[in-house]
C-alpha cells in the first residue's frame, strides 16, 4: 500500500496528524515503539484518522488493478500498515476481495507478509506488485512481480530473484520536486531587509550590503524551513485545493521524510549564519519571526483576522530586521508605512482563496477559518489599508526626518499617485479572479510592476539630488 498503491506513507502520514492535532501525544510515541512496531502503528491509528480520500493515489497502477479486476481475478492489499488504515483504504477504493495487514500484534511486513500471502492463495499462488527491497522475498515467491518506481539498484535485485513483468512509473525529478519545495520563488520576500539601506541612502556602502546580504540569507533558509513544515502539517488541505494540491509533498513528488529531515537542516543552517556574521539582536529577531511563523502553520492561520495580521507583521519585522543586520536605525514612519502597506497585501491573499472557493461552489475553506460570505468584507477593508499607507506615506513627505535626506522632498508626492494605481490595479486583478500566486510573487512576474517600483526610484532620485 504505502509508496506503491499511493504516493506516500501512511504512517509518516499519521503522525503528522498527531503532530498537529495531539502534539503532547509525542511523548508517548517511545513508550509505544518499545512493545513493537505492530503496537506503535495501532495506538497511532486509535488516535489519528487518516482521510482516504485525500491520499495521492498512483493513477497507474489503480488502473492495472481495475483492469485485473474485470478480468475475473482476486484483489488483495497486503500491507504492513495498521488494518484500521488499511481497511479505510479499501474501503474508499472498493477494489479489494481482502485486506490483510498489521493488527496491534504482528507488524506484517516481509517473510510475515509472504507467510500470510502463501496461506490466503493456497495453490493457486499470486502476483505481487511492490515498490521496496523488503518485498524482495515476496517478488521471489510470486509468479510474476511488478515493480512501482524502483531504483536501477533495486529493479537489477529483482530481475535476479524474480519474473518481473511490469513497472510503474512516472516521469518525476526529485531535485526540481525538493527545489520546489523550497519555495526559493519566496525569497524575493526576504529582499525587504535591504529596504533599511535604500531609504537611509547608504545602499553603496559594500560592508552594509554585505550584512544585509547575511540577512537575506538567514532568513531564506529560514523560512524555507516553516514552508515545509506548513506543507507538511497542510497535506489533506492542499491536497484538496485546485492549485496547491500539485505541491511536492501533497502530491507524492517527494517523500515526507525527505521534509522531515530536510526542515531541520535548513533551520539550523539559517541560524547558524546569523550567529556567526550577524549581530546577537538579529538571531533573537530571526528566533521570534521562526517562533511566529511556527505557531501561525500549527494554529494562527485558522483564526480570523489574526492571520492576516500575522501575515503583515511578519513583513514588517523582516524589515526591522534588516535595519538591525546593517545597523541603520528604523523610522517609525516606515514601520507604520509598512504595516498598512503589508496588511493590504494580505487581504488580497485571502480574498484570492474566497474567490477561488466561490468560483468552485465551497462555502468554507478548509484550515481556514474564512468562509465565503466573508468576501464582501476584504473587499471593503483591503484596499482601505493600501490607501492609509499612502496618507503615512503623505505625512511622512511633510515630517522634518524627511528633511535631512531630501533636497526637494515635495518631489516624493508624486509616488503617492502611482502607488494608489498600482495598489487599485491589483485589486482589480484580484476581483477578476486573477490573483491566482501570492501577492508578492504575482509583484515580482508583473512587468506593470517593475515600471512602477521604476518610476518610484526615479522620484526619489530626482527627490534627492535634483
Amino acid at each position: 500500500m504505502d509508496g506503491t498503491l499511493f504516493a506516500t506513507d501512511a504512517l509518516w502520514e499519521s503522525l503528522l496528524i498527531l503532530v498537529k492535532t495531539k502534539p503532547l501525544r509525542l511523548l508517548s510515541l517511545p513508550f509505544w515503539l518499545l512493545k513493537g512496531k505492530a503496537y506503535f502503528k495501532r495506538q497511532l491509528a486509535l488516535r489519528v484518522k487518516l482521510n482516504p480520500a485525500s491520499l495521492p493515489y498512483r493513477e497507474n497502477v489503480l488502473a492495472f488493478l481495475k483492469k485485473e479486476r474485470e478480468a475475473g481475478r482476486a484483489i488483495v492489499l497486503a500491507t504492513a500498515a495498521d488494518e484500521q488504515v488499511a481497511q479505510g483504504v479499501a474501503a474508499h477504493l472498493g477494489l479489494f476481495a481482502e485486506v490483510l495487514a498489521s493488527n496491534g500484534a504482528i507488524n506484517l511486513s516481509g517473510h510475515r507478509k509472504l507467510e500470510a500471502l502463501k496461506k490466503n492463495s493456497g495453490h493457486n499462488g499470486f502476483d505481487y506488485i511492490g515498490d521496496a527491497e523488503v518485498d524482495l522475498p515476496l517478488w521471489q515467491a510470486a509468479q510474476q512481480a511488478y515493480l512501482v518506481e524502483p531504483s536501477g539498484r533495486l529493479l537489477g535485485k529483482a530481475r535476479r530473484v524474480a519474473t518481473v513483468s511490469g513497472v510503474f512509473t512516472e516521469k518525476k525529478n526529485f531535485f526540481f520536486s525538493l527545489f520546489k519545495a523550497l519555495r526559493v520563488y519566496q525569497w524575493v520576500k526576504n529582499i525587504l531587509v535591504f529596504v533599511p539601506l535604500l531609504m537611509a541612502h547608504k545602499v553603496l556602502e559594500v560592508d552594509l550590503n554585505w550584512q544585509a546580504l547575511y540577512a537575506f540569507i538567514a532568513f531564506s533558509l529560514c523560512a524555507s524551513s516553516v514552508y515545509i513544515v506548513n506543507d507538511l502539517l497542510d497535506l489533506e488541505a492542499d491536497r484538496l485545493h485546485p492549485h496547491k494540491r500539485h505541491r511536492p509533498f501533497a502530491a507524492g513528488t517527494l517523500p515526507i521524510k525527505v521534509g522531515v529531515f530536510t526542515a531541520p537542516l535548513l533551520l539550523a543552517g539559517s541560524f547558524i549564519v546569523a550567529a556567526t556574521l550577524l549581530p546577537l539582536h538579529f538571531s533573537l529577531l530571526l528566533g521570534s519571526y521562526f517562533v511566529l511563523t511556527t505557531a501561525y502553520s500549527f494554529h494562527l492561520k485558522r483564526v480570523l483576522i489574526i492571520d492576516v495580521l500575522v501575515l503583515a507583521g511578519l513583513y514588517t519585522l523582516r524589515i526591522f530586521a534588516g535595519g538591525i543586520a546593517t545597523d541603520v536605525p528604523i523610522s517609525p514612519w516606515l514601520l507604520a508605512f509598512s504595516m498598512f502597506f503589508f496588511l493590504n497585501l494580505a487581504f488580497v491573499k485571502r480574498f484570492s482563496e474566497l474567490y477561488l472557493m466561490q468560483e468552485n461552489k465551497q462555502n468554507k475553506s478548509k484550515g481556514r477559518g474564512y468562509v465565503v460570505g466573508d468576501i464582501d468584507l476584504f473587499r471593503s477593508i483591503g484596499p482601505a489599508s493600501g490607501y492609509l499607507a499612502v496618507v503615512v506615506l503623505c505625512f511622512y513627505i511633510n515630517s522634518k526626518e524627511v528633511v535631512p535626506l531630501y533636497k526637494h522632498p515635495e518631489f516624493l508626492l508624486l509616488i503617492g499617485p502611482f502607488l494608489l494605481y498600482w495598489m487599485t490595479r491589483m485589486w482589480l486583478w484580484a476581483l477578476r479572479g486573477k490573483m491566482t500566486d501570492d501577492p508578492i510573487v504575482f509583484t515580482a512576474k508583473d512587468p506593470i510592476s517593475y515600471l512602477i517600483g521604476a518610476i518610484v526610484a526615479v522620484i526619489m532620485f530626482m527627490a534627492w539630488l535634483w
